[in-house]
């Protein structure tokens, strides 16, 4: 039998996922706070935080996962292109704080943002200790696209992304795809499809299938020097 969504204390554990609420899907629990241990628990176990300013905080755990496949990335040809112009050049973790504060300031319809001044400072202090990364794109000095999310093993837990440029956004994730297949990582966990990830070559799993893959994949470590700030380089195909 379903259980309803509980409210989290001060100790550090989760319901199962498998007991989120069908409507909304996904709402598993509400409470707790936005601490690094809470937060990579979260994450090690399928669950993200996902609510407005002035609501408490809401924990996720939809029973349709997105996930991108690396080799499944799509890339058209005029992506292809314009990573080929040289118009832009992108780098890893050389500016966290700047990247989420630009994917906070981004428009989101008549829903607003729910990247907050609690979850900024949340997922500063997570980078902080290691575990989220950003994407950036450059033109000249001016950042005008990217994304941030976790590295969890070998998955990476996307969050939200931006751009000033048209594309800048694709061309982050396709940084960010050579790169992870560089290193030999498993999947991207998309958290909640939608047409714009869909365009990129992500699915939907059911929730067991991908707690499963998560499990085996970020249980395993990532290869050594894989989020060292640094400049990507990137292979396109003609």
């Amino acid at each position: 039998m379903q259980e309803q969504f509980i409210k989290l204390d001060h100790r550090l554990r989760f319901p199962r996922p498998d007991n989120a609420l069908i409507e909304p899907d996904g709402l598993l629990a509400f409470g707790g706070d936005l601490s690094v241990k809470r937060l990579l628990l979260a994450y090690q176990n399928g669950i993200f935080p996902w609510f407005s300013e002035g609501e408490p905080i809401l924990w996720w755990s939809p029973s349709k996962r997105g996930i991108l496949e690396l080799k499944d990335f799509y890339c058209s040809k005029s992506l292809a292109k314009l990573a080929r112009s040289g118009r832009y050049r992108a780098s890893l973790n050389l500016a966290f704080d700047r990247v989420i504060e630009a994917c906070a300031s981004t428009p989101r319809g008549s829903s607003g943002t729910w990247i907050t001044k609690q979850m900024i400072a949340a997922y500063q202090a997570v980078h902080r200790a290691g575990y989220a990364h950003s994407v950036e794109i450059w033109e000249e000095e001016e950042l005008v696209g990217g994304l941030y999310g976790l590295g969890m093993g070998k998955v990476f837990c996307g969050e939200s992304m931006f751009h000033l440029r048209t594309d800048a956004s694709k061309l982050a994730m396709l940084f960010l795809v050579n790169h992870l297949l560089k290193y030999h990582f498993d999947f991207i966990d998309c958290q909640l499809q939608n047409p714009h990830l869909a365009s990129l070559g992500a699915t939907e799993i059911p929730r067991q299938q991908f707690l499963k893959r998560l499990h085996q994949s970020a249980g395993t470590p990532a290869p050594e020097g894989c989020w060292t700030p640094q400049s990507i380089q990137f292979i396109v195909s003609p």
